[in-house]
């Protein structure tokens, strides 16, 4: 496992709570936690995702950590941790991948070579319609 040593809580700069539910993307440049549920994309520096969360929607950023449910791709251009209970069902595309004994995995998988370069965050959910909420 990578460890939290990618995250620096200085930079959270958005949590969706427990009983929270949010229609659209989520865009930032900071990192952001999700423990409530996310229907549309996500963009950050960071994205944790907590054991209760769910998005359904893509997600973009350079470190990615999920505890929680996410049916959606998602790229990761740095590492991307999928945590014992974390379930994805869509596409990963990363340069670091960890998967825990007892998470789930459906679809395909690209590892790069080298870390993924800077990601446009806000054209890359803008050009993925399975980002758009419905």
């Amino acid at each position: 496992m990578f460890g939290k040593k990618d995250i620096d809580t200085t930079h959270m700069e958005t949590i969706i709570g427990p009983d929270t539910r949010f229609m659209g993307n989520i865009r930032s440049k900071g990192f952001v936690r999700i423990d409530g549920a996310v229907e549309g994309g996500v963009s950050a520096e960071g994205v944790i995702l907590g054991e209760k969360g769910s998005i359904s929607g893509d997600i973009l950023a350079k470190v990615v950590f999920i505890s929680g449910k996410v049916t959606g791709n998602v790229t990761a251009a740095h590492s991307l941790e999928l945590q014992p209970k974390g379930q994805i069902r869509g596409d990963l595309k990363t340069a670091q991948l960890s998967i825990a004994d007892g998470a789930l995995f459906e679809g395909h998988c690209l590892m790069t070579a080298e870390k993924i370069g800077e990601v446009a965050w806000d054209e890359g959910l803008q050009q993925n319609p399975a980002a758009s909420p419905s």
